[in-house]
């Protein structure tokens, strides 16, 4: 499993970044959202092969479920080949679980906005770092409960308030409490309520570059959300050691294609994928967030931090940004310069 692993990260620099990217390494945040007991934390372990968010198993009998939503950010680095990824599990314990769930994706939306907020200050400095640290959220996991009827109103509101500030890649969470059936009539319910209520996941359609992305992502898109179960238990099937999940009627195997869609969400996450999802959050989500921090009036940006983002990135011909007249000089110093 970790020659695996290996191998998907060295696949991933070796096609899209480079040797030089190799030796510093990356970083690649993910948010997990979905209301307790969906086995979250161990999907994300499952996936990267390691114990990297902060539970694997559901609440423990005497801890109580949290009254109000915490963020809380849980960082590792994982080495696998000569290749260092930097990666940050961000959980929402909480979300969906009170009796009142109004307004509920506010905190994790505040959260996704002041890692923009973060990393716009940091550009924007005069003796920035050389390198910014990135604590942007490339991609939240967003987990639906196997009902095999609907989505609930709480996860149509959720997705559509956040699709336009995050790459939300819906998936449905232990699948294996369905038949094959069940699974694909779900599935195609699901992708049903997404497109009545107008929610984009990712990989949005807009956003393809060329008819191979189309039709690449068309396949894609049509198999989401990804029906999967997350294991670290290992079994011993056919002389071979995999990880499962025991039933009474045998085990599930969670790298197995025809038993979930675990592989497919991994592949797609971490090898095909995974480049793209830090290009989208960087020049869509966040281009989008700095576009309007620099058009606000009195928003908490004064006028000379407005320069500075505008001398460092000029303005498309839509963009209107007004700075104090004693300053024009200077940006016209810096364009004759």
């Amino acid at each position: 499993r970790t020659l695996c692993m290996a191998m998907y990260m060295k696949e991933i620099y070796f096609s899209d970044l480079g040797e030089k990217t190799m030796k510093t390494g990356f970083d690649f945040n993910i948010m997990v959202v979905g209301h307790s007991g969906l086995g979250k934390s161990t999907l994300v372990n499952t996936l990267f092969k390691s114990q990297v968010s902060r539970r694997s198993a559901g609440w423990a009998r005497d801890e109580k479920i949290p009254k109000t939503i915490e963020i809380k950010a849980v960082s590792h680095v994982l080495e696998e080949g000569g290749v260092k990824m930097k990666l940050t599990v961000v959980d929402t314990p909480g979300f969906g679980d009170q009796i009142n769930n109004d307004n509920c994706w506010e905190p994790i939306s505040k959260y996704i906005n002041e890692q923009y907020e973060k990393f716009l200050k940091e550009e924007v400095n005069i003796t920035r770092k050389k390198r910014i640290p990135d604590t942007r959220v490339h991609c939240c996991l967003y987990f639906i409960s196997p009902t095999g009827h609907s989505l609930r109103q709480l996860d149509v509101e959720f997705m559509k308030r956040l699709s336009h500030s995050v790459n939300i890649i819906p998936v449905i969470a232990k699948s294996d409490t369905m038949t094959i059936e069940e699974r694909q009539e779900f599935k195609q319910r699901v992708r049903k309520e997404l497109e009545m209520g107008g929610i984009e996941f990712y990989p949005q359609k807009e956003f393809d570059e060329d008819m191979e992305d189309k039709s690449d992502n068309d396949k894609i898109r049509e198999a989401m959300p990804f029906a999967v179960v997350g294991s670290d238990k290992e079994y011993q099937v056919n002389g071979k050691r995999v990880l499962g999940r025991k039933t009474a009627w045998g085990i599930v195997e969670v790298e197995n294609p025809n038993h979930c869609e675990f592989a497919l969400l991994r592949d797609f996450l971490i090898r095909s994928h995974l480049q793209d999802l830090k290009e989208v959050t960087h020049n869509i989500h966040y281009e989008t967030y700095r576009a309007k921090r620099l058009n606000e009036n009195g928003g908490g940006l004064n006028k000379h931090y407005k320069l500075c983002c505008l001398l460092l990135h000029p303005p498309s011909t839509t963009e209107h940004i007004s700075v104090p007249s004693p300053c024009l000089c200077l940006i016209f110093h810096f364009k004759v310069v």
